[in-house]
């Protein structure tokens, strides 16, 4: 009788046997199972090595250490191959089958977990569009964390409040007395010897040419006016502290931006009508603003409120009517409008192209500029007093000397081109042009070096910064964006 191993159906070179399961095995195989299970093969019973009983060779019939190894059963007749060729069949018919189980297992728990991922996938598209929605919500309600100003006194109730916070009457015409046009005199006197004290040299800190033509979006704010009826129609920056942006929008409002605060300093309610012009005072804490329900109102910026509602040229410190000057020859209505820097000049743009250059003292118009074709849309005199830019809707810009009272230069953009802004900066070395796009040009040589197209809308207003450090711009998409290095 041969004994054979269990587990490789072979004769053992070291037969053991298993007290547990009384079967035969090779002890190199039972004890790597043992190691790795602890069990009996046979039944799964607890089994250890110390339990397995070796089997002893006869060494009366074989001496030596080893039992000789006796045939193979399958290899002692047709019928026991056919039944070892059948178990084996069988064996590998089984380990397929539990391959195919595993398959579907591993396919149910890939498809489990794709669905998982789409579902998370959906998942953060959506948050990811709530937070975008968050955001721009955030930005349209920003307005709101600045200061609100109280509701303005109505244009149909011209009333104003004076220095005490007392209301106070706007008075009848008293026209251009002597000690108005005394002050005026004096206070030209004084702008004209500042202009040409500072137009003898060029300010050291004044931005290059160079590094201006480096300029790049650092800064946008969408949120300063309504969405409601988008868009900002005028701009302008405070001169003594230029960090304060003032803005005027389709919305009716009137809004100070404090530039390093990124913070709403004044939100101003009372136009009644769009705002399409505002102004900056050069030395106190007040704004002007205009707009086509036929008012100016001056507003205190600390206070909130309007000061003064007005549509002539009036003394803003006590609210009398000095003087209504009326242009009997235009026959249609003013467009754009801007002082001089010797404050003694001012100058006005028509829908009918022309250009007119008034002396505030005598009230006359003492010189036009004709050669537009269309509305005249901006103008803007230099620093030094000797130019003046226009802008008009026929795609040009075009520069005069008020001293030969001639055009002397004009730049042709490109067709439909749609002028809006004309600014110098403070030293009058450069030419800012706002509308379609934002330009910037070098003076005297009146080249490009600049030329911006991030707004998404028509653009409105631009400025300069102290020493053209930086450029800001406002626009029909309701953001006021920022330049720099």
């Amino acid at each position: 009788m041969s004994l054979v191993c269990a587990i490789s159906n072979e004769v053992p070179e070291h037969p053991c046997v298993s007290p547990v399961s009384s079967q035969v095995f090779e002890r190199r195989l039972i004890e790597k199972y043992i190691a790795e299970n602890g069990t009996d093969p046979m039944n799964g019973q607890p089994l250890s090595e110390e339990q397995l009983v070796d089997i002893k060779g006869n060494e009366v019939v074989s001496p030596v250490s080893h039992p000789i190894r006796p045939k193979a059963p399958s290899a002692t007749s047709i019928p026991a191959i056919l039944k070892s060729l059948q178990d084996e069949w069988d064996a590998v018919m089984l380990h397929s089958f539990t391959l195919r189980q595993q398959l579907q297992t591993t396919r149910q728990e890939l498809s489990h977990a794709l669905y998982q991922h789409d579902a998370a996938c959906r998942v953060i598209a959506r948050l990811t569009k709530e937070v975008t929605a968050a955001r721009e919500a955030l930005a349209t309600l920003k307005p709101q964390a600045g200061l609100v100003a109280p509701q303005a006194v109505p244009a149909s109730q011209p009333a104003a409040v004076g220095a005490g916070g007392e209301p106070m009457e706007i008075s009848e015409q008293v026209g251009m007395t002597p000690e108005v046009i005394q002050k005026l005199q004096d206070k030209a006197t004084v702008l004209t010897t500042e202009r040409k004290k500072r137009g003898k040299t060029v300010p050291e800190e004044l931005v290059r040419a160079e590094d201006l033509s480096k300029y790049r979006q650092v800064a946008s704010h969408a949120g300063l006016h309504s969405a409601s009826v988008p868009g900002i129609l005028a701009l302008d920056l405070c001169p003594s502290d230029t960090n304060k942006v003032l803005t005027g929008g389709a919305d009716k409002n009137v809004v100070v931006f404090d530039k390093n605060e990124e913070q709403i300093v004044a939100t101003l309610k009372g136009h009644t009508k769009k705002v399409t012009s505002v102004i900056y005072h050069p030395s106190q804490s007040v704004v002007f603003s205009a707009s086509p329900d036929s008012t100016i109102r001056v507003w205190s910026v600390t206070g909130g409120n309007c000061v003064q509602v007005y549509w002539a040229f009036s003394d803003v410190q006590t609210g009398r009517v000095l003087t209504k000057v009326t242009d009997e020859s235009a026959g249609c209505a003013l467009t754009c409008a801007q002082f001089h820097p010797d404050g003694l000049i001012f100058g006005t743009g028509t829908a009918d192209s022309q250009i007119k250059i008034w002396d505030l003292k005598e009230r006359t118009n003492v010189a036009n500029f004709p050669g537009h074709s269309g509305p005249v849309t901006s103008i803007a005199f230099s620093e030094n007093g000797y130019y003046l830019a226009t802008g008009a809707q026929d795609s040009s810009v075009k520069l005069w000397d008020l001293r030969k009272l001639k055009n002397f230069k004009t730049i042709a953009l490109d067709n439909n081109y749609e002028v809006k802004s004309l600014v110098f900066d403070q030293s009058g070395t450069y030419l800012a042009v706002g509308g379609t796009d934002i330009r910037v040009y070098i003076c005297k040589q009146w080249s490009e070096v600049l030329n911006f197209s991030d707004h998404t809308g028509l653009v409105t207003g631009v400025a300069f910064g102290e020493n053209a450090r930086f450029l800001t711009s406002a626009g029909m998409d309701r953001s006021l964006k920022f330049y720099s290095l």
